[in-house]
C-alpha cells in the first residue's frame, strides 16, 4: 500500500505509513490500516481524506495552453495546427477534455482516462470553467445584471455561474465568465447577445485547474494533487 502511495506522490513511504496508520487510507471503500497490505494499482480505488489517489501507471493527465490558430481535434485533414503538435510528450492516444475555437485561446486538458473525460465536459457534473473575453467597454450594469439572470439564446436558455467586469475602460472591457457548460460558441453567443462582441477570448481554469504561469503552445503533467481534485471536482 504504502508503495502505492509513494508510486503516486502522495507521499514518501514512511509518511504514506503514517497516513495508514492513522485511519486516513481506504480501499475500495475500506479504512486499511495494515502496512503491508496489497493493493492492485490497476483495478483498487484508493483514497487518501476520501480523495480518490490515481495510481494506475498507463493514466496520464496533462494541461495544455493552447494557441490561437490551433485547431481542437487531435487531427485535422485540412492541414491546420492541431493539439497533437503540442502533445509530443507521449504516444499515448490522449482525449482532449472539450473545445476551444480556433480563434480563441487558454487551458485544454488532455488524458487517456475517458471515464474523467466524460464527467468534466458533460454538464450534469457541474465543472465550472472560467474565461477571460476582451468586448467592447464600459460594460453597464444592466449588462452585468442581464448575464447574471440568464439570457436565452436560439438553442435555450444560458445560465452562467458567475460574471464579473474585471477592467471596464473604453473602448474595450475585460470580463470573466464561469459557467459549466459547453454549448458551441457558448461565451461568444452570450455576450455577442448582450451587445458586447467577443475579440479575443480565453479559458484560464477548469475546475480546480488554471494555467498559472503556462505559455502560449507549451504543456505540462499534471500532479497527483491536481488529479485528485480534479476527481473530486468530478464526483468520482
Amino acid at each position: 500500500m504504502q508503495k502505492a502511495l509513494a508510486q503516486a506522490g502522495v507521499a514518501s513511504r514512511r509518511a504514506s505509513e503514517e497516513l495508514i496508520a492513522e485511519g486516513r487510507v481506504s480501499v475500495d471503500g475500506q479504512i486499511v490500516r495494515r502496512f503491508g497490505a496489497r493493493v492492485d494499482p490497476e483495478k483498487s480505488e484508493i483514497r487518501v481524506d476520501d480523495q480518490r489517489v490515481v495510481t494506475a501507471p498507463d493514466l496520464l493527465y496533462f494541461a495544455l495552453n493552447k494557441p490561437r490558430g490551433v485547431v481542437s481535434t487531435m487531427s485535422d485533414p485540412e492541414g491546420r495546427p492541431t493539439l497533437s503538435d503540442y502533445a509530443g510528450q507521449t504516444e499515448e492516444r490522449l482525449f482532449h477534455v472539450g473545445r476551444l475555437d480556433t480563434e480563441s485561446e487558454g487551458l485544454i486538458l488532455l488524458t487517456n482516462d475517458g471515464e474523467l473525460a466524460n464527467r468534466l465536459t458533460h454538464p450534469r457534473y457541474k465543472v465550472v470553467k472560467t474565461y477571460i473575453a476582451k468586448v467592447p467597454g464600459p460594460v453597464s450594469r444592466e449588462v452585468i445584471r442581464q448575464v447574471r439572470a440568464g439570457v436565452e439564446l436560439e438553442d435555450g436558455p444560458v445560465e452562467v455561474d458567475s460574471f464579473r467586469v474585471v477592467d471596464n475602460v473604453d473602448p474595450k472591457a475585460l470580463v470573466e465568465v464561469r459557467l459549466h457548460e459547453g454549448r458551441k460558441h457558448i461565451v461568444r453567443r452570450l455576450l455577442d447577445a448582450v451587445g458586447h462582441p467577443v475579440s479575443d477570448l480565453a479559458r484560464t481554469q477548469v475546475g480546480p485547474i488554471d494555467l498559472n504561469a503556462l505559455k502560449p503552445g507549451t504543456m505540462r503533467a499534471l500532479t497527483s494533487r491536481e488529479v485528485s481534485e480534479l476527481y473530486t471536482a468530478a464526483g468520482m
